[in-house]
């Protein structure tokens, strides 16, 4: 067995791998042609961040059954050529919480007592006890702005401190919030409640920029914000801006929208604790990253048991052939349950109906897990891990099949509950693709795929002909509507092409307004 590693890992991750007799090849600092050539007869690859594991690459290794990833993000890895090939592509998910966790309470403590700037007069000869009058961080409020592994961590820390928590994630279970003692709370609440705020979201398209001028200026007067999550999560601009109103106290910032930085606006402020992304460098995280990755490798190698994969598992080809068209099907329904308005996620039931009723059908639910945590979340979620994922979030997920007799050879039915209410979409496979036939309850049959806009309203006249009006006059072109009624009124499905700007919520805020529409949507699936 010849495994390559390109990148640099701890010792005691190689020793692993050597201590099974396997060829362990440890070289970084390879040029793109050495690695091809050196992965000729190589079973796996291990990397960290530097070497880029393109299709090239992954062409040129014939014999490979698995990528690992020393890390979380697998940005540097071309997964679907990987999966294209059948190889396995891997990470450590959560090694580094403790590290990200330990400087995000760093630096509320440095923000509290002035700690950097401190350290700087007494280098420069000082003496000056009156400038660095700081604060108890006891008795604080603690607004977390997520509450996944790492905000979770930060939460048992501030306890320790005899902070009060309180956190805003729409997509973490009240049990799990409760559990650790944490309130969970509205994200206006969040801001306008919080002294120390610390971010601990993921980067969308959806999240970028939330702390604007207008979140800022909405916060409570003097908060200090500390992020160790994204950069672009910040509008570093108007962050400035508030910092030197005095409206924002200060804030401490492991991540930047550009990095290396090249605008030092910010990080110069005296009300700044600036860090060049090191929440994840220190020797025990990388030491556990290494080992995890290390460890996942030599259990699927050695038995076949896949951890902590990004990319689904092997399975027969027939099966996979006959699964594969409800597995999609299944994401889609993920995917648009997921994207209908923001609440907290309790549980996720998936009934199969016909042919696919003879049995439990994991990679399916996963699937439909996969879709949903892909509408909310940007971390890696895939078939493999979407229960893990599951579980961490509270999320409840319930498989069922029925035998009774419906319209179509075989159904997929998604219930999602919610803090706000139900969510109850069903879809099957036809000759013509995916199709959504039912929504919230309502019998129809439309296209799913694409940009949509899901109506619920009132079934009188008029209505969908106002809505349609309102696309026309927005330049938007529709492709496909369709329309379902039952005794408590009427949804809708309306198919668009997405225009070369992408529709925003100005067009969803016109619908909305629209007389006789109850409520509007916009997915994409």
């Amino acid at each position: 067995m010849l495994i390559v590693v390109a990148d640099d890992l701890p010792k005691t991750a190689l020793e692993l791998l050597r201590a099974e007799g396997w060829t362990v090849d440890a070289r970084s600092g390879r040029t793109p042609e050495q690695l091809a050539g050196d992965l000729a007869e190589a079973d796996a690859l291990v990397v960290r961040s530097a070497t880029k594991v393109t299709p090239a690459i992954i062409a040129a290794a014939p014999k490979l059954r698995a990528i690992a990833r020393a890390g979380t993000g697998v940005d540097n890895v071309n997964v679907e050529a990987a999966s294209a090939r059948g190889i396995v592509v891997m990470n450590a998910p959560g090694a580094n919480s403790i590290s990200v966790a330990e400087l995000a309470m760093a630096q509320l403590l440095s923000l509290a007592r002035k700690l950097p700037a401190a350290d700087a007069s007494m280098k420069q000869g000082k003496w000056d006890k009156k400038s660095f009058l700081g604060e108890e961080v006891r008795g604080k409020v603690l607004g977390l702005a997520g509450l996944g592994r790492i905000g979770q961590e930060v939460a048992r820390r501030a306890h320790s401190f005899k902070m009060i928590v309180i956190a805003h994630d729409p997509f973490i279970s009240a049990q799990v919030a409760a559990g650790l003692g944490v309130e969970l709370v509205s994200f206006d609440d969040l801001c306008a409640r919080a002294d120390y705020l610390s971010v601990h979201m993921p980067s969308t398209p959806q999240t970028k920029h939330t702390f604007n001028a207008v979140r800022l200026a909405a916060c409570k007067k003097g908060l200090k914000l500390i992020n160790t999550a994204r950069g672009d999560l910040i509008d570093e601009a108007a962050l400035a801006a508030a910092i030197q109103s005095g409206q924002i106290g200060g804030a401490a910032l492991d991540v930047f929208a550009q990095e290396p930085t090249t605008d030092h606006t910010l990080q110069q402020l005296p009300q700044v604790v600036a860090s060049p992304h090191i929440a994840a460098s220190t020797r025990e995280g990388q030491e556990l990253v290494g080992v995890e990755t290390a460890s996942a490798l030599r259990d699927f190698l050695k038995t076949g048991v896949i951890r902590n994969a990004v990319n689904f598992p092997s399975v027969a080809p027939e099966e996979f052939q006959t699964l594969q068209p409800y597995m999609a099907l299944g994401k889609q329904l993920g995917c648009l349950v997921g994207q209908m308005g923001e609440a907290r996620i309790q549980s996720l039931s998936v009934r199969y109906y016909g042919e696919l009723a003879s049995g439990q059908h994991p990679l399916i639910a996963n699937a439909v897990l996969v879709g949903l945590f892909q509408a909310i979340l940007s971390d890696t979620v895939t078939e493999v891990n979407a229960r893990a994922m599951a579980t961490i979030r509270g999320i409840e997920l319930t498989e069922s099949a029925s035998t009774r007799s419906r319209n179509f050879r075989s159904l997929l039915s998604v219930l999602l509950t919610t803090s706000e209410g139900k969510r109850w979409v069903e879809g099957t496979v036809s000759g013509t693709g995916a199709r959504l036939v039912l929504l919230n309850g309502v019998p129809l049959e439309a296209p799913l795929g694409g940009t949509l806009i899901l109506l619920a309203n009132h079934d009188k006249p008029g209505v969908i002909g106002e809505v349609g009006t309102i696309l026309g006059r927005l330049g938007i072109n529709i492709a496909n509507i369709t329309l379902g009624r039952s005794e408590g009124g009427a949804v809708g499905v309306v198919n668009v092409d997405e225009p070369a700007e992408p529709i925003g919520g100005d067009v969803l805020q016109a619908i909305r307004a629209a007389k006789g529409v109850k409520a509007a949507w916009l997915v994409r699936v």
